[in-house]
């Protein structure tokens, strides 16, 4: 069963460095990008699967890329991170003002009501 959780923790280490090199970010970007909360060695210590992620520090590099869930990071659901076009909807979304981001949602929700068959 250790066999199985070191394998384990090298897969999550793997999907988080190829999500930070994605980004082009170094080490030092990741751990800014969680205000410090993740030191640049911690994360290296997961990435190369030294160190085991927690659900924590799963939630805080979660947040650091905004499109990823904990969950994703930590191989515990398989769908890919957000698409490019789903990226820039939520650049959108966050952009506008209340109004627009009501209109945003009430666009969404009429498309999903017509698109759906009945």
């Amino acid at each position: 069963m250790e066999a199985e959780f070191a394998l384990l923790t090298q897969q999550i280490g793997e999907r988080l460095r190829t999500e930070r090199k994605r980004r082009n970010w170094s080490l030092s970007d990741l751990s800014a990008r969680t205000d410090g909360r993740l030191s640049k060695s911690r994360i290296s210590n997961y990435e190369q699967g030294i160190r085991r992620m927690g659900l924590e520090a799963a939630y805080q590099l979660a947040a650091a890329f905004e499109t990823v869930s904990p969950a994703w990071l930590l191989l515990l659901d398989t769908s890919d991170p957000l698409s490019a076009e789903e990226q820039r909807l939520i650049q959108c979304f966050r952009v506008c003002d209340a109004v627009g981001q009501r209109q945003l949602l009430d666009l969404a929700e009429t498309s999903l009501k017509t698109g759906k068959p009945d």
